[in-house]
């Protein structure tokens, strides 16, 4: 017979029994008769691990795929010999005091009118015609490529590939196809979102690679107070949010009273590097 006392001496125990039963149940029962697997939600994880971990020979392969799709769909190359061995001469000097020294940068320069400059995964950064014929100096144009190796230094790209991968539920235990990882990355070197983080941090490793290649640190802040002045933001600066708070913070970060000191202000010496352009 149950007695009333009972009821508070053993409902603990069992349903502490009860908990083990059921995970019990849910660990060794047919998925197909559940309808799921607690291993289902496990993947995620593992994938998110990978992701992270991904080596430089990985990166530089599918950067490599994703530059052959904006090749062949989106972009033309600006074919003059002496601006593209100069932008390069310029990114190499920067990438040589980078932490990712060892990466096989590649820099191309875009045939667009349109002041801008991108850089995807594995080393890959772009400017455009049109942000080279707006730098006043080879200072100036240093700060922005800085600011893009920054990003491949960060591995922001990464970061959103993995962010864009979760979302679409494209994770799985036994890894992501290699055309939608590819598909993924393209698809974020097109729209180019960017985060507050991911800009700052952009630009304070910029600033620190133009400071450490001996170049004068406020070609960089004058870039971006020139074309915030614009009657409408170029592209650069839209797909970049933050601008003036950007601005304010590179200052502070600047000795005002060495800021010019370094190379890259001679304006005429410049202008002769990119004359096709002019």
């Amino acid at each position: 017979m149950f007695r009333k006392r009972d009821a508070f001496k053993r409902p603990i125990p069992y349903v502490l029994l009860s908990a083990f039963v059921a995970i019990g149940v849910l660990l060794t029962s047919n998925p197909a008769v559940l309808g799921f697997s607690i291993w289902d939600v496990l993947p995620s994880a593992v994938q998110v691990v990978q992701l992270s971990t991904m080596s430089d020979e990985q990166e530089v392969a599918i950067g490599s795929q994703i530059n052959d799709r904006l090749l062949e769909n989106d972009i033309a190359l600006y074919q003059n010999s002496q601006v593209v061995e100069y932008v390069d001469r310029i990114g190499q000097r920067l990438v040589r005091v980078s932490d990712r020294a060892d990466l096989p940068f590649t820099f191309q320069v875009v045939e667009d009118d349109r002041v801008n400059a991108f850089a995807t995964l594995g080393g890959f950064v772009y400017v455009h015609t049109g942000l080279l014929r707006e730098a006043e100096n080879e200072a100036e144009l240093a700060g922005v490529i800085a600011h893009e190796i920054g990003h491949i230094v960060e591995r922001h790209a990464i970061e959103k590939m993995k962010q864009a991968a979760i979302a679409q539920g494209l994770l799985n235990a036994a890894g992501i196809d290699a055309d939608a990882l590819v598909q993924i990355g393209y698809e974020l070197a097109i729209r180019r979102p960017s985060s507050r983080s991911a800009e700052y941090e952009a630009d304070d490793v910029g600033l620190a690679l133009i400071e450490s290649a001996g170049y004068a640190p406020i070609g960089m802040v004058n870039f971006y107070h020139k074309l915030t002045s614009q009657p409408s933001a170029p592209e650069f600066l839209s797909t970049h949010p933050n601008t003036n708070d950007r601005i304010v913070r590179l200052q502070r970060q600047i000795d005002l009273a060495t800021a010019t000191r370094g190379d890259g202000l001679d304006r005429e010496a410049y202008r002769r590097q990119i004359q096709s352009l002019l």
